[in-house]
C-alpha cells in the first residue's frame, strides 16, 4: 500500500487531543485509531503489535542482520483541536504547476504566500476543502513509517531491530509522558514529525506554558469610578507589557516568542494561556522572568493577588542531548542524500516527542514528512515528498 492511501484513510479518524481532559489518551478517537493501527500492523506481519491502556502503540520487526543498532521510528496520532478537524474532505491536486490553488471554500493558497510550495511543483498534492486541517501533522508520519516497514519486510532489506511507536497527545505536550522507553527496545530513534524535505531537525525550542488568572472587582458602571477593577483590562495591560516584537508573527529561525493561546473573562475574572519559547536557554529563562515581573508590577499597581501567574516547563532543547550523538543525525543526512536531496539542518520552531524522549535517555532527532502549513486550514502535503520520505526511512534502517 502507498503512503498516500494510508494517509487518506487515517485522516478520517478524528484524533484531536483535548488539553482540558486529564486522561490519556485525552480523546477517544485516538484510541480508535490506535486499535486500527495495531490491526493493520498485525496484518503486515508485525506479530507483537499492541496498544497499552493509555493509547500508546508499539511493535517491532526483528533484526535479520547481526551487529546493527536497534532503531526506533516514532510518530504521533493526535492532531490539534484549535482548528476544525471534521468533516475532513481531502482532495488531490494533480501535477501542481506552481500557481494558485482555490480550495472548495474559496480560500486561495500558493507560493506567493507559502513559499515552500515551490518545492512541490510538478507533483501531486493533498489539500483540504479549506474548512479543516489536513492532519499531516502527524498522520503523514504514521503512514510513512508503516509504508517503509512494509517495504523493508517485503523486500527483505537487511536491517537491525526496528522499533515502532505511535504516541497520543503530542499536540498538548504529553506525548512522551507515559512512553515506555525501556520496553521500546531501541538504542536511538527518530520522530517522523517534521516538515518539507530535506530538513532534519535536532534543535528545538525550550518551552513552557503559562496560565494567568486576573481577579477584578465588578461594580455597576454607573457608580464604578475609583472602585471597579476590570480584570479584562488588567489582562490587556499584562499583554501590553510583553515585548510586541517577540510574538510568533514577528519572529523566525532561532528567535523566541510569547504567544497568547487563549483568553476568556469578564469584569470579575479573566484567564489567559500563553506558551513561551526560545532556543537559547538563558533567553528562555529571561522570558519567564519578564512575565513574572509584569505580574509583580500589576500586583503593586492593583491589590495584591490581582494577577497570578503559573509557569510550567514543557520540554527543553534536545541539542543538549544530541551534541554527543551526531552520528545519529549523520545517518539521517546520509539517507537523504541517497534519495536525491542535500540535507539541511533546521531548528524546530516548536517541539516533538523526540525532545522529551532525548531527555528520557532515547536520543531522537526529527525527520521530515513532506507537509507544509501544519495546524491550519491551508495545510498541504506533497505525495512525491511522502514517497521520498518512505525511501529515506528505508535507507535509515538499512544495515551499514
Amino acid at each position: 500500500m502507498k503512503a498516500q492511501d494510508r494517509f487518506i484513510r487515517y485522516i478520517h479518524f478524528n484524533t484531536a487531543s483535548d488539553e482540558e481532559c486529564p486522561d490519556c489518551p485525552s480523546s477517544q478517537g485516538q484510541m480508535v485509531l490506535a486499535l486500527a493501527l495495531v490491526e493493520e500492523m498485525k496484518e503486515m506481519g508485525i506479530g507483537d503489535a499492541r496498544v497499552d491502556e493509555h493509547g500508546y502503540v508499539y511493535g517491532s520487526i526483528p533484526a535479520n542482520t547481526d551487529g546493527q543498532p536497534g532503531i526506533g521510528l516514532i510518530a504521533h496520532m493526535d492532531t490539534v483541536s484549535s482548528v476544525a478537524v471534521e468533516p475532513m474532505r481531502g482532495r488531490i491536486v494533480k501535477d501542481y504547476d506552481g500557481g494558485k490553488i482555490t480550495l472548495d471554500n474559496g480560500d486561495v493558497i500558493g507560493p506567493d504566500v507559502y513559499e515552500g510550495m515551490k518545492a512541490f511543483i510538478g507533483g501531486d498534492l493533498i489539500v483540504t476543502d479549506g474548512n479543516t486541517i489536513l492532519g499531516a501533522d502527524d498522520k503523514a508520519g504514521v503512514a510513512e513509517i508503516l509504508t517503509a516497514c512494509e517495504r523493508v519486510m517485503k523486500e527483505n532489506v537487511p536491517h537491525g531491530k526496528i522499533c515502532i511507536g505511535f504516541t497520543p497527545d503530542e499536540e498538548i505536550g504529553r506525548g512522551a509522558d507515559l512512553f515506555d522507553v525501556a520496553g521500546f527496545g531501541a538504542e536511538y530513534a527518530y520522530t517522523v514529525d517534521g516538515g518539507p524535505l530535506p530538513e532534519v531537525e535536532y534543535e528545538n525550542f525550550n518551552a513552557a506554558s503559562a496560565k494567568v488568572t486576573v481577579k477584578g472587582l465588578a461594580i455597576h458602571p454607573g457608580s464604578a469610578k475609583n472602585k471597579m477593577i476590570n480584570s479584562q483590562l488588567v489582562a490587556m495591560e499584562l499583554v501590553g507589557m510583553l515585548p510586541a516584537d517577540q510574538r510568533p508573527e514577528h519572529t523566525e529561525g532561532y528567535e523566541g516568542f510569547f504567544h497568547l493561546t487563549g483568553m476568556k473573562g469578564s469584569e470579575e475574572k479573566t484567564e489567559m494561556g500563553f506558551i513561551i519559547r526560545d532556543h537559547d536557554r538563558a533567553k528562555f529563562e529571561k522570558k519567564k522572568e519578564v512575565m513574572r515581573a509584569a505580574a509583580e508590577y500589576l500586583n503593586h499597581k492593583y491589590p495584591e493577588g490581582t494577577v497570578e501567574v503559573t509557569i510550567t516547563d514543557s520540554y527543553f532543547n534536545m541539542k543538549e542531548k544530541l551534541e554527543g550523538r551526531m552520528d545519529i543525525v549523520e545517518r539521517a543526512f546520509d539517507a537523504i542524500r541517497k534519495v536525491g536531496y542535500e540535507p539541511v539542518a533546521a531548528p524546530i520552531r516548536g517541539g516533538t516527542d523526540g525532545a522529551r524522549l532525548s531527555y528520557m535517555g532515547l536520543p531522537c532527532p526529527n525527520l521530515p514528512t513532506g507537509g507544509l502549513n501544519c495546524h491550519g486550514r491551508h495545510e498541504t502535503l506533497s505525495i512525491k515528498h511522502m514517497d521520498k520520505c518512505v525511501d529515506m526511512i528505508v535507507e535509515i534502517v538499512r544495515a551499514r
